[in-house]
């Protein structure tokens, strides 16, 4: 008897023992924090001018006594300052203030710039970069000179002119193919744009 309490009690014990290890498994445990860093998308609008043949450009200043017929040198580019590729457009004003005392019809076509067709396109009052400006690229200049027509009569004498520039940039990833394919321009001048 005391045999068959020795048997059962090993059966009991190893039957024990087996279920303890299926019941055992092997885990591991790890953790891993990734930082995602969102790409930036940022402008700076250049308006430089030459002021003398050969020379090297220098930041525009408002010029004084411009007469018929003159040319005046300002170059407009936009640079990518962001961290992301991004698409690029402008939009220019252009305005008159007669001086005190004229009155007239302002022609706004008695101003004209040499606008570059090659490397931008204009649709819905917005000169488009063609291409995807990267990270410290800068664009072509959109224009180089601004012509004054030899046509504008004493209406003009004393006025003021101005060419008001404004530059917008939207991310190209994940945003169309082109320029003007893509979504998300600023609604207005002030937010993400620059101005001169």
């Amino acid at each position: 008897m005391k045999k068959k309490v020795t048997v059962i009690a090993l059966i009991v014990a190893l039957l024990a023992v087996l279920s303890l290890g299926t019941a055992a498994y092997f885990t591991a445990e790890d953790t891993a924090t990734n930082v995602i860093t969102s790409g930036s998308v940022d402008i700076k609008l250049h308006e430089m001018a030459i002021k003398e043949p050969g020379a090297e450009p220098v930041p525009f200043e408002n010029g004084q006594g411009v007469m018929p017929g003159s040319v005046v040198s300002k170059i407009v580019t936009v640079e990518n300052t962001g961290s992301g590729t991004a698409w690029v457009r402008i939009s220019i004003e252009k305005a008159i203030a007669l001086a005190e005392g004229l009155e007239g019809e302002i022609d706004l076509d008695l101003i004209s710039l040499d606008l570059d067709t090659e490397h931008w396109t204009e649709h819905d009052g917005y000169y488009y970069y063609n291409a995807p400006l990267a990270a410290g690229e800068t664009t072509e200049p959109l224009f180089t000179t601004v012509t004054f027509a030899h046509s504008m009569g004493n209406l003009y004498q004393g006025s003021e002119a101005t060419v008001s520039v404004f530059a917008q940039a939207t991310q190209t990833a994940n945003n169309g193919a082109t320029a003007l394919e893509a979504l998300g321009w600023p609604e207005t001048t002030d937010e993400g744009g620059a101005n001169a």
